[in-house]
């Protein structure tokens, strides 16, 4: 009888070790699978986002003779800059390339080819060199979108006349230019250098930037000591009671509540209550430091307590006080912890756009801020403005500012382990 137990007992093993072998390899190849398809979605977001932003950092110019016309810069005589029309000057050193267009319409579509941008251009050439005045200049200034798009292949020439934005005779006279070598492409100086602009030729991200930078600064410096100092309180230094833990659940359901709240409370109290300028970026900081300290208050507590006990029982027995024991030996050990946390809840007030709808950062801003009061919008804010447009040129520049964000949270992440290997300390 105990031989036929054996054997029946083993017989059950060896059938449930391969049930669970089978169940075993299946887990595995689902997880593969899975692994596999979210690498393969990654690689198709990266694909798409280069293959259609890639082509903004490059830029068309005309190269063009610019005459610096005494009757057009000084009809009276003397240099006026303030009432000189530049826009004609690049119109009639374009129309010398094509001295066969004659008719108005004609002109007017050949005006066309050249961007608003050429005639600011000729301007600061002249006011830099005033001797300039009379003379003739060799200039290589900006191309309008459509010529941009046109070059770049994003305009489909063997669609009719009526279904593209440009027309048989530009793309003729566009031919020409390059036949002639007087359409160059370099690196889009301007889209690191300019504000918004109605104009995708000289739309630029500076501005943004600009007001990002400002925000994030604003928010660092009153998160990070803030949260920092919550952290060490509630974790060393406050009671455990039934206020603490009424506290602690709060810290962590506003770590979970949807952004735009914190947008909607900007609103009503730093705008409506206390009359912070809106669009400025010290509203959008106060917001996002309230929208990133749950973040950093939770990391830097489990910072805090995953330091081990033995370090503080041996400060206390050598006789260190309750402060030196947290922050001569605790604090060292936990500021890897808590310098992630913060670099994380950075990363996220930099990708956020909702809460700055709110507080009016959604307006078409085009002076680049050179403070904290001025009127400014963000990177993200820039990005859902440009993925409005219809030009096909936005579209373009909406996945190179998508790329730079993503370069930016990049360095941000790349920064968090510097940095945490600088304080790390092992024990």
């Amino acid at each position: 009888m105990s031989g036929e137990s054996t054997v029946t007992t083993r017989s059950k093993v060896e059938r449930s070790l391969g049930k669970r072998r089978r169940k075993e390899s299946i887990f595995r190849i689902l997880g593969i699978a899975s692994t596999l398809v979210g690498v393969l979605f990654l690689l198709v977001f990266f694909w798409t986002l280069i293959g259609q932003g890639s082509s903004a950092f490059l830029q068309t110019f005309i190269e063009i003779e610019v005459e610096f016309s005494e009757d057009i810069l000084a009809p009276a005589g003397e240099l006026d800059l303030a009432y000189a029309d530049f826009d004609a000057i690049a119109r009639n050193a374009l129309r010398e390339k094509f001295p066969d267009v004659t008719s108005r319409s004609e002109r007017r579509e050949l005006n066309q080819l050249i961007s608003v941008g050429a005639g600011y251009q000729i301007k600061d050439a002249i006011a830099g060199d005033p001797d300039l005045l009379g003379t003739t200049l060799l200039m290589q200034v900006p191309a309008a979108a459509n010529v941009d798009m046109v070059l770049k292949e994003n305009i489909d020439r063997n669609l009719g006349e009526d279904r593209r934005p440009i027309s048989d005779s530009q793309l003729e006279w566009i031919d020409a230019l390059i036949a002639d070598g007087s359409l160059v492409s370099k690196f889009n100086v301007a889209l690191f250098t300019n504000g918004d602009s109605r104009e995708p030729e000289l739309a630029g991200i500076r501005g943004a930037l600009m007001g990002s930078f400002y925000m994030l600064l604003i928010t660092v410096a009153l998160a990070f000591p803030i949260g920092a100092a919550a952290a060490i309180y509630l974790e060393e230094f406050a009671p455990k009671n039934r206020w603490s833990d009424l506290i602690e659940v709060n810290i962590n359901n506003l770590a979970a509540v949807p952004s735009i709240v914190f947008g909607l409370l900007g609103l009503a109290v730093f705008i409506n209550w206390m009359s912070i300028p809106r669009s400025a970026p010290l509203v959008g900081g106060l917001v996002l430091s309230l929208l990133t300290l749950p973040v950093i208050i939770i990391a830097a507590r489990a910072a805090i307590k995953a330091v081990p006990p033995s370090i503080r029982e041996a400060a206390l027995g050598l006789g260190a006080s309750k402060m030196q024991v947290v922050f001569h030996h605790v604090m060292p050990l936990a500021m890897p912890g808590m310098l992630t946390g913060t670099i994380i809840g950075m990363s996220r007030a930099l990708g956020e756009s909702a809460p700055l709808l709110m507080i009016g950062m959604v307006a078409f801003i085009v002076d680049v801020p050179a403070g904290f009061s001025d009127p400014a919008t963000a990177l993200p804010v820039q990005i859902y403005l440009w993925a409005d447009s219809p030009e096909r040129a936005f579209a373009e520049r909406t996945s190179a500012a998508i790329i730079v964000l993503l370069g930016f949270l990049l360095v941000m992440n790349l920064a968090a382990v510097i940095m945490r290997k600088k304080v790390e300390r092992k024990w």
